[in-house]
């Protein structure tokens, strides 16, 4: 007969309503089942995270979440240093600024007619409207900046969104990329120019010949080079996608430049994802089956929330605020900035 004491150790708690913080609350909701454990376990690992020392923690950040009011969520992880790099796509460090300079977007419907959208010059994403003429002198900021660049070189997406970064905070933009150069934490984008950045870039081309060339082999490059000065890697994932798996790249180049027969994955993994693994792509894979790749170490600290992220991140981050004091020991990664 099987031993029944092994499979009955942690008794379910269930949640009594009352007077409490967030942070409490997901500390209950941790005892509990579901989602709703998932979520409570993985607020408390990101807290976990902060509090080791020698852990770089890198934060993938996908889909178009900025226009959801999440930018501001992620431009204080970067302040308190909660995140040490930042792999975004080009929707959400473009979509921000608009917010940043001053802008709205606007509480809408997905039930709304698009075609009369249209003709009112009125761009959906989903339940939230967008003023096109404003997200044109959006796409017009960063054409404008673009121009200032040697266009006889190459950047990597890092070099160019921090020089982006400070060109916006001497302006007054605080944006996730602004952010990002006051506190030296390196941005990168393998999917740049699937956003506003690629109607720029197009246009720069079109109407005065200048070409920005991206280098994004520089890119792996410098987040393999991250993880091999690293003693010690987590990975927080909003969403999966691109963002996902360039992280998780950076620790196959660590293990491959170091002969590739040892594994050197990341030893803490959070994702708050809608996508289901059965699928088989990778915004839904699982982070167990990624321990077959060497990406996450089996005996990481890790969990996958199944969830909404515009749910989840702001009560992590929040239950983060009332519970984690101070960053223990963050990595300096100001070498970073001084490759070309």
């Amino acid at each position: 007969m099987q031993d029944r004491k092994k499979y009955l150790t942690a008794p379910e708690k269930s949640i009594e309503v009352g007077k409490k913080s967030i942070s409490k609350l997901l500390e209950e909701m941790a005892q509990t089942g579901f989602q709703g454990k998932r979520l409570g376990e993985a607020a408390r690992i990101w807290a976990e995270m902060t509090q080791q020392k020698g852990l770089t923690i890198f934060m993938g950040y996908s889909g178009s979440m900025s226009t959801t009011g999440q930018w501001k969520l992620v431009r204080w992880l970067i302040e308190n240093r909660y995140i040490d790099v930042l792999v975004s796509t080009g929707a959400n460090i473009s979509e921000d600024i608009l917010e940043a300079m001053g802008y709205n977007y606007y509480q809408g419907t997905w039930l709304a007619n698009d075609e009369d959208l249209l003709e009112a010059k009125v761009d959906r994403f989903y339940d939230i409207y967008a003023d096109e003429y404003e997200y044109r002198e959006l796409e017009g900021l960063i054409r404008k900046f673009a121009s200032t660049l040697d266009t006889k070189r190459s950047y990597s997406t890092r070099e160019f969104l921090n020089r982006f970064g400070e060109y916006q905070w001497k302006k007054g933009i605080k944006s996730i990329t602004a952010t990002a150069w006051k506190y030296g934490v390196p941005v990168y984008s393998p999917g740049l120019i699937d956003s506003g950045y690629g109607v720029a870039l197009s246009l720069l081309k079109r109407e005065e010949g200048k070409l920005v060339r991206l280098d994004q082999t520089q890119d792996m490059e410098e987040l393999g080079q991250i993880a091999d000065r690293s003693k010690r890697t987590a990975v927080v994932y909003i969403g999966g996608g691109v963002p996902k798996d360039t992280i998780q790249l950076a620790s196959i180049i660590k293990s491959l430049s170091k002969g590739g027969e040892e594994s050197t994955p990341h030893d803490y993994a959070i994702q708050i994802t809608t996508d289901s693994p059965q699928w088989g792509g990778l915004s839904g894979c699982t982070l167990e089956e990624a321990i077959s790749w060497g990406k996450i170490a089996a005996d990481s600290t890790r969990s996958v929330v199944y969830c909404d992220a515009t749910i989840a991140l702001p009560l992590i981050a929040h239950s983060m605020s009332e519970k984690v004091e101070k960053r223990k020991d963050v990595p300096d990664l100001g070498w970073v900035f001084k490759n070309k």
